[in-house]
């Protein structure tokens, strides 16, 4: 599977940016789907990952300002993150599939300014 991310850029405290993510192939929907991200010299972490039947998960620091969707369909998921913080800088995975058979993105920078 490979995966297509865009959307990341520039953008202001307090701002908003949408992520996508396209597959090259039709995920079936119980297959988690979701984003990572990792911050200048700190390692990735978790964002938020969906997948059919449960409730979206959605790192505890983020969950009143991000929300994670998902077109099977178009084989997209989606990342909405509003009031940005300049710690919300670095560049975001997307990924698809469970921890232990994963597979990644290119990622796409996103740059919050103070």
């Amino acid at each position: 599977v490979q995966l297509q991310a865009s959307g990341g850029g520039l953008v202001q405290a307090g701002g908003s940016l949408s992520l996508s993510c396209t597959a090259s192939e039709t995920i079936h929907s119980s297959v988690p789907m979701g984003w990572h991200r990792q911050a200048p010299g700190k390692q990735r972490e978790l964002v938020a990952f969906i997948r059919s039947g449960r409730d979206p998960t959605i790192a505890d620091s983020l969950r009143d300002r991000f929300t994670i969707s998902r077109d099977n369909a178009k084989k997209t998921v989606y990342l909405q993150m509003t009031r940005l913080q300049p710690e919300a800088t670095g560049v975001y995975y997307c990924h698809v599939g469970q921890p232990s058979n994963r597979y990644w993105g290119q990622g796409t920078l996103v740059t919050v300014s103070s």
